[in-house]
Parts: C-alpha cells; structure tokens; sequence
C-alpha cells in the first residue's frame, strides 16, 4: 500500500525584514508548502491507482481538508486537482501569476532574434527542430538572413550560463531551454509526418504533456501551424510583441471644450493653459471648440514644458505655393515646420497629401530657410503586384521608374501647381547643386546625415528593424518624416499591425521631439477618395 509522507509545516525566519513584508513572506512559504503537498498527493494517487488499493496514512491537515483517509484515488487525484486551483487563485490574489512554457516556432525567431528575452518570468523552449531550420537561412544576405545570424550568436552567448539541455536563466526569473526529444516526433495524423512543421507541433505536445501543472502555449506566426495545433488541443497564440493595435492607434488629433473666455484669450495671445483634467502628451494637435451661440474652432499644439497649448505656425500665403485644404493639414503642416520636432510620422489613405506636404515643408526649410543642407527623399523598392524583371541602363536609369511617384509630387510643386517661377530649370538647378537628393534606401546603411531634411515615402512597407536602421542614420541636427498608408502595404511579410511605420508612431508617440498625425480626408479628387473609402 502506498503512503503519503507528511510534509513539515512551514516556517519562517523574519529577521531582517519589514512588518510590512512579513504577510507577504508568510504567504509565499504557504503557497510553496502546498505546492508540495499537491505533488505528493498526486503521485500517490498514480500509486494508489496502479495497486487498485486506497492509502493506508495520510496527514491530519489533508485528512481534514478533504477526508480522505482510506478512499480511492479517484478522490484523492480529485484533491490534488483541487489544490492545484488554490495554489494559482493564491497566486492571482498575491499578483504572481502561474508560470508559463512557451514553445517557440522558427519563424518567430526569424522575425524578432530577441523574442526570447521578451517573454518576462516564464520559461522559454526552442524544440531542436527550430535550430535546424534557422540553420538554412545563416547564408542570406537579406533581413532573414541577418536574423538567424543573431538568433545562432545569441544562443552560443547564452551557453556560457550553462548547458540549454537542462535550461539557463534568461529573463525576469524564467529559463531557455533546448527540447531535444529521445526520437523523432511522428505525428500520425499528418499527410508528411517527416516534415519540420510536424516535429516541431509535436515537441509542443510533448512538452505539454509532460508538464501537466503548468500552462503550455506553443508561439507561431504560422495561421495554418496555429489552426492544426488548436485542433490538436494545443493553446496557441500569434507572436504580437512588436504588433500594435492599428484600430486604436492614436490619430495625433484630440478634441476639448473650452469656454467662450479662453479661446478669445487663445486667439488673442497664440497661447493658452491646458485643462488640468486632460492627460495630452508632448505634440499633440488640439481641437478647441467653445460654448458660444455661433461655436467656434481654435487650432493649437500641445507641449509639455511649459504645459500649454501654442497656436499653429503655419503662414497664411501657403508654403511653396500650396496651402492646406483642411483642418489636418493645417496641423500636419505645423508639425512638419517645426524644428523642434525632429521626427514627424504621418499615416494616411491614399490622397490625403502626405508626400505633397512633406515634400512642400522640405522644399521651405531647405531652398526658403536654409535651415538644413540638403532634402534627401527616399523610399523601398517595392513592386505594386508582379515585377517587370530587371531593367536596363545604370543606376540612375533603373531607379527613375521606382522614383517616378517623387518627380510628380516635385513636378507639381516646383511647374505646374506650385511656385511655377521656377519651371524645370528650377529642379534641374535643386539637383545639380546636391539640395535635391532623391535615391532608394538600399544603401544607406553605415552613412551619416547630419543637418538634412529626410522623407521616407511609402514606409508602411518598410520592417520595424529597417525603420530602426534609417532612423539612426541621423545625424545632428537632422528632421526626418515617415508617410505612408498602413492599408496600402505590398511588403509580404509585414501587415498593418507588424510594419515600421505603424510601431514607430505608436512607440515613439509623445517624445518631446517627436510628432505623429493621421490624416483621413481625401484631397486628391473625388474619384481617388471614392476608391480608397470604397473599394
């Protein structure tokens, strides 16, 4: 007859510590000891269920709780699953959540190289698998490749807190952990139970399996490999560290009530406190309306030190010959003629004037004001449905067709809409005399620019890491604006959640040198707006 071992109550030792953190102690060495007590129940439950016998001795605290002194191990496999949901309801209360084993996916990896250190207290598993396909991809020279070159190097560094067999520590108290299983997984339900996908699904089971007192959730970015594991009774979930919530993004724009007082105090002095009951962050756009008859709009920024909100600074003749037709342009135009803020992202459909008023702003601060050196306007090399191949004549001659969307927003500005003064001759002189730089973001890793004007056009379809790489590009001095329409992305392998453009606005929204806005009237024609509301 098996038996269960009475285990000892615990103590605690409060010497040193704070009445304060006493309960708190206590609390933990309880839910520890219990922790213990539900393991030993249910290995004698298993006992007790090979035999077909009952338990012969049982201790007076579990005797009590759920008399079970000579009954089956049914009750007794029922008491240890009882306990289990005490030991994490006492977690919730405590704020410690039950840790997790998350089974990480190749192409998760392939996506972010340090996923593994954002999972906090929870234990990190990378099936051996895993390490085999990132294998294949270390000789490319693309962001891929790159990645499970980083993904390799950070592994070998981890190996030096000890052997990834058995686990390392990594995180905020979790551990990384190489599963390798004693023979290759075979799953027989699968067309191809030879293939990666397979195996690593059925390390993930495994793993479950053989960790029954704690959640398993297997982490891809596959949707096929996640509808197969849910359909196995798998937990999954998509890897979403780097995602933002398009829907919620913020628009940049708030909207406040004002008296009729203090927005003729506005309109008088250009400047006027912020509502203490608002939480604004640096650089938003302010709407300000009144309570009069007639209700009137006032327009302003919001900055932080001092906490007030400035009128825009946007002149009344237009810039380069344009000026805005709407309330969101009046304030992306303010944001984009700023020099104190050296980071603008503007999101937008298509129409809504995102190039043309960066590009206007750009043409002012460089050619007008002289305040940088040069306008550098870039933007990927992303084709819009299949590509025409390779094209001939040198690099200037096989960029044009790419750059071609540029020279019209420039063609309008500086011929036909805008400032027509100065006709071709003005363009060809801007880019002769190296103020006008229009060129592709393959290069420009490793350069350095300092004191420009820099447009990256259609950056939705740019990757967070890219985004991160042309950013740090900047040099002293330098302003740089991100446009683009997250629902117009061709990049395969970014959507309107994971793009550079998206997480950039979202992260970096309300720095003191940054400015973000979301433009969503169309300007373009009736027909361009008909389209990208419509279609």
């Amino acid at each position: 007859m098996p038996e269960v071992r009475a285990a000892s109550r615990p103590g605690a030792n409060y010497a040193g510590l704070e009445r304060a953190q006493r309960p708190v102690v206590k609390a933990v060495l309880v839910s520890r000891w219990h922790q213990d007590r539900a393991a030993q129940l249910r290995r004698a439950g298993a006992a007790a269920s090979a035999t077909g016998g009952g338990l012969t001795t049982l201790d007076d605290t579990s005797a009590v709780l759920f008399g079970l002194e000579r009954r089956p191990a049914l009750r007794l496999r029922r008491a240890a699953e009882t306990m289990e949901l005490s030991i994490q309801a006492r977690r919730s209360r405590l704020g410690s959540p039950m840790k997790k084993n998350y089974v990480l996916d190749s192409n998760v990896l392939l996506y972010d190289p340090y996923a593994i250190f954002r999972f906090e207290d929870n234990d990190v598993i990378l099936p051996i698998y895993v390490l085999e396909e990132i294998d294949q991809f270390k000789r490319e020279t693309n962001e891929r490749g790159r990645n499970a070159r980083t993904v390799s190097r950070l592994l070998d560094a981890q190996r030096e807190r000890g052997p990834l067999s058995t686990g390392v520590p990594i995180g905020e108290g979790g551990t990384l952990r190489v599963h390798v299983p004693l023979s290759r997984p075979k799953l027989s339900i699968a067309l191809n139970p030879q293939s990666a996908d397979h195996a690593i699904l059925q390390t993930a089971i495994e793993v479950r399996d053989g960790a029954r007192d704690r959640p398993t959730v297997f982490v891809t970015m596959d949707v096929n490999l996640r509808i197969r594991a849910d359909a196995l009774g798998l937990s999954t979930q998509n890897y979403e560290s780097p995602a933002v919530d398009f829907e919620k993004l913020a628009t940049g724009v708030v909207e406040i009530q004002l008296s009729a007082a203090e927005v003729d105090q506005f309109i008088d002095k250009g400047v006027t406190a912020a509502p203490a009951s608002l939480a604004l962050h640096n650089n938003v756009c302010v709407m300000m309306h009144d309570d009069s008859p007639r209700p009137r709009t006032a327009l302003g920024r919001f900055r932080s030190e001092p906490p007030e909100i400035r009128a825009l600074r946007v002149p009344r003749e237009g810039v380069m010959g344009i000026r805005p037709r709407n309330t969101e342009q009046s304030l992306a135009l303010d944001l984009l003629l700023d020099e104190a803020v050296r980071l603008v992202t503007i999101l937008g459909k298509a129409g809504t004037g995102k190039t043309l008023l960066a590009l206007a702003a750009g043409l002012k601060r460089v050619t007008v004001d002289g305040m940088f050196t040069r306008l550098l306007v870039s933007r990927p090399i992303m084709p819009l449905g299949r590509d025409i191949g390779y094209l001939p004549g040198a690099v200037e001659e096989k960029l044009n067709p790419w750059m071609q969307p540029i020279h019209d927003n420039l063609d309008f500005l500086l011929v036909s809409g805008g400032t027509k003064q100065r006709g071709h001759r003005g363009m060809s002189d801007l880019f002769e005399s190296g103020q006008l730089q229009v060129e592709p973001l393959t290069y420009i890793r490793g350069r350095s620019l300092p004191q420009q004007f820099v447009i990256v056009d259609e950056a939705q379809n740019l990757t967070p890491h890219e985004v991160k790489t042309i950013i740090t590009r900047c040099g002293e001095g330098t302003k740089i604006v991100l446009t683009g329409d997250p629902y117009q992305i061709d990049n395969p392998y970014v959507d309107a959640a994971t793009n550079g453009l998206t997480v950039t606005a979202d992260r970096l929204r309300g720095d003191g040198i940054v400015g973000h806005i979301m433009l969503t009237k169309g300007e373009r024609s009736e027909l361009a707006n008909l389209a990208a509301n419509k279609l």
